[in-house]
């Protein structure tokens, strides 16, 4: 049978799937953005592509094996497969000197980088499809693309966006590989992150939701350096730049939320801006455990009972305080008064939204030594324990919502609303948190558009949502 050759001229095509966190998405939006800009036609489907680009996850055993799946079906439905982001930089036993996961496991692919590669990715699609050089089309993204300018493409809806402020970790927790796949901390430069905060708000985003691995880490690399932005001094710090993006924010009448804070004691000087709205009273912290021993063995950077002192002087600052955190069940060694400790935090601490993996050994992480591994059936047990807690509380902080009005942020409004539709309150981080359900408004000249805020009033609770009537 012949081979079916692309017409003269055709603008060469890339199917991209992008798996895994917040961070590899934003990954996923650089190459994606040099794709635009260097010409090629890009597709979240396989059908008719030249070639892949799949973008792993490669940090618990599930994501794996979805990205190693889908790299196979990539290759069965298209033939030509680049693979980047996470599980490209896992070798086959977790030792540096190993062979590659991805290469052993499909040979066929043509070229494997690790996270946050965009020339490297560049540079296998221009080995494996070199594209038609247009003076006149190059350079310029599709404007139907989600391009957002100096922002580059977004594959968020349009009226939310990742700020990325760093790549990397200086931590060593022993549960976790992500140092040895995404490397030590690099911040970026604050006049490059406030500049692309700028385009992004310009460009009608209303919530921007700043992630790295460790956000309140800001500018530790870099000593703290000044940079500058519009023509001022800013420090490449957490504060400043929080400050920063919520000035920003303020003329737009939108929303900045940060994630992945640890509980440093810098951010007791952020809370503030959250009392007084600047960004939001919102902090997604990974505690992971609360007893001190467990913490320890794990590498944790603070114990639990300063944990739940910051917390409560947290809310002190600022009632309206909203955290959700993630926690691991059934680490090695956890005895039944270590996660009763961590049972009795949840209850005291007040976590507004927690969720809980039993612990899983990853191939490559320190704590797989750790003496005390405790049976499968004993850790799903314990995540189960803990989630009954982690809902029953969440369950409560709902309730108090109940009589309020609150700002909602539109994601779904079929027919202009008139039948209701989704949103989410300051207290719902988008896919991890729970949402607003809008009941169909009372007055026939209300509507709800997708990307606007609107006022409504809670009327009840369902789950982890709530149910309101926009007013």
């Amino acid at each position: 049978m012949s081979e079916v050759l692309s017409p003269p001229n055709a603008i060469p095509k890339v199917g991209f799937v992008s798996l895994g966190c917040p961070k590899a998405l934003t990954d996923s939006e650089l190459i994606l953005t040099q794709l635009s800009a260097e010409g090629y036609q890009t597709s979240k489907t396989f059908e008719g592509a030249d070639l892949v680009i799949v973008n792993t996850c490669g940090f618990i055993d599930d994501a794996v094996k979805e990205s190693l799946d889908t790299i196979g079906e990539a290759l069965a439905a298209n033939g030509k497969v680049i693979v980047t982001g996470c599980l490209g930089a896992k070798t086959v036993s977790g030792d540096p000197g190993d062979g590659n996961l991805v290469k052993q496991m499909h040979p066929s692919v043509l070229a494997v980088t690790g996270p946050h590669a965009t020339q490297e990715v560049m540079d296998a699609v221009h080995a494996n499809l070199p594209k038609p050089h247009d003076p006149f089309v190059d350079l310029v993204p599709d404007p139907q693309a989600g391009s957002f300018g100096v922002a580059g493409i977004k594959l968020t809806p349009r009226h939310y966006a990742y700020l990325k402020i760093s790549e990397g970790c200086n931590h060593r927790c022993t549960f976790c590989i992500i140092p040895s796949m995404r490397g030590d901390l690099v911040s970026r430069p604050i006049g490059d992150v406030l500049k692309e905060a700028l385009a992004l708000f310009e460009g009608g985003v209303k919530e921007l939701l700043v992630i790295s691995q460790d956000t309140s880490a800001y500018g530790v690399d870099v000593k703290y350096r000044t940079g500058f932005w519009d023509g001022k001094p800013v420090k490449t710090r957490m504060l400043e730049l929080v400050q920063a993006l919520g000035a920003m924010a303020e003329p737009f009448g939108a929303w900045v939320r940060l994630h992945y804070v640890y509980p440093y004691p810098s951010v007791d000087e952020v809370i503030p801006l959250m009392a007084t709205g600047r960004i939001l009273p919102y902090l997604d912290v990974p505690f992971q455990h609360s007893h001190p021993d467990v913490l320890k063995r794990m590498k944790r950077p603070a114990s639990g009972e300063k944990n739940l002192d910051r917390i409560l002087r947290w809310r002190e600052t600022c009632p309206e305080l909203v955290i959700r955190s993630t926690f691991i069940a059934g680490f090695p060694g956890e005895t039944e008064e270590e996660f009763t400790h961590l049972l009795d935090f949840m209850r005291e601490a007040k976590i507004d939204r927690a969720g809980c993996f039993a612990y899983s050994p990853v191939k490559g992480a320190v704590a797989n030594d750790i003496p005390g591994m405790l049976p499968q059936e004993v850790r799903e047990e314990r995540r189960a324990r803990f989630m009954a807690v982690a809902e029953e509380v969440s369950a409560e902080r709902l309730r108090r919502r109940v009589g309020a009005t609150m700002q909602v942020l539109v994601d779904s409004a079929p027919a202009m609303g008139r039948k209701g539709g989704v949103g989410r309150s300051y207290a719902d981080a988008p896919e991890i948190d729970g949402t607003v359900k809008l009941l169909p408004p009372e007055k026939i000249s209300k509507t709800l558009k997708v990307g606007e805020f609107t006022r409504a009033r809670i009327v009840g609770t369902q789950g982890h949502d709530l149910v309101a009537l926009p007013v």
